[in-house]
């Protein structure tokens, strides 16, 4: 008992001795033409300011978070078609001064008469390897990822879904956030659900909070009012719709898709409302796919006679671990 008491002082003084850090970004969600979304957790609770402007004018605002673990500021009052710069501070204990500052960027949404927008996209950046190589693997496998797309010029990044390969918000510093920081800190991110979301146990009529718990708790998705399940978003000529698909991969509480389901007529509203806009849907379950998860019936049954009816131009999907494009295909 005594060994064990000593120890319990080393540690605590090792941990009141820790430099303040943030663990996990800033990242950027939610963009629109106007607003948008920050938000960053600390190791221990103390006070963040966050400094931003047109580029280069990064610190012609400044907006204080006080102390807390969890930060979260939405910036409103911008404009369209801009670049913006931010400064990241965050207080030391006992508030005596602040730590070097995180700098980034972010550019809002685009105005209609806006011709091209650049976005990234990917999926499935969870693993769960059977081994320690496989686990070293996929680590050094999304690290390079991360650092070619942190190359890259985007307006934002659209995710396929399955952030994680449990589900949980626990794994997300690992596989998320970690070696897509460069990125999603100058990048805003916009997310289809995957299966993963739901948890491992989403056939199950208990595993409700699943979603809130690990997924809606951390994370900002444009407003609808299904949001984050469903939602969509304009920039530029182009609108992007975001679906949850996962009602045909046995998850309990998604949404469902039939014809009469209230996410099918939101989709039929929402396409037909596009007008000549480019039409993109995001989401993860596939309706085609040759890979080892193949096509879902099931989907192709609910929605891709409603793609073509509207002109879908790009459809996004991911739930199927394997690169494939092609030209339009009608039953293939």
């Amino acid at each position: 008992m005594k060994k064990l008491f000593l120890f319990l002082i080393s540690l605590g003084l090792s941990v009141s001795g820790y430099a303040t850090q943030v663990i996990r970004g800033p990242y950027l969600e939610n963009p629109t033409q106007t607003s948008i979304t920050f938000r960053w957790q600390t190791n221990v609770a103390v006070p963040t300011w966050l400094e931003y402007g047109p580029t280069p004018r990064c610190n012609q605002i400044m907006t204080v978070t006080p102390a807390a673990y969890n930060h979260k500021v939405v910036l409103y009052g911008l404009v369209p078609n801009q670049d913006f710069c931010y400064h990241l501070y965050v207080g030391t204990p006992g508030q005596t001064g602040t730590e070097l500052p995180i700098d980034g960027t972010f550019r809002t949404l685009f105005s209609p008469e806006r011709k091209i927008v650049t976005f990234l996209a990917l999926g499935n950046t969870g693993s769960d390897p059977v081994s320690e190589q496989e686990e070293i693997v996929s680590s050094q496998a999304r690290e390079r990822i991360g650092q070619l797309m942190a190359q890259e010029q985007a307006d934002f990044v659209l995710h396929t879904g399955n952030l994680t390969h449990s589900g949980l918000n626990a794994d997300a510093d690992q596989e998320l956030f970690g070696p897509f920081q460069a990125v999603l800190q100058n990048t805003p991110l916009f997310v289809a659900l995957g299966p993963n979301e739901y948890g491992p146990d989403r056939a199950n009529p208990d595993s409700k909070s699943f979603l809130h718990n690990n997924y809606t708790r951390y994370h900002d998705m444009t407003w609808s009012t299904a949001t984050p399940k469903y939602y969509s978003f304009d920039t530029a000529n182009a609108r992007f719709i975001v679906l949850d698909s996962n009602i045909a991969t046995g998850a309990k509480w998604a949404p469902e898709i039939n014809e009469e389901s209230a996410q099918t007529k939101w989709l039929k509203t929402t396409l037909s409302g596009a007008g000549d806009k480019w039409k993109i849907v995001i989401m993860n379950s596939p309706a085609y796919a040759t890979g080892a998860v193949g096509p879902n019936p099931e989907i192709v049954n609910a929605w891709v006679k409603i793609f073509e009816t509207y002109g879908v131009n790009l459809v996004l999907q991911g739930g199927d671990p394997d690169y494939e494009r092609s030209f339009p295909l009608r039953n293939p």
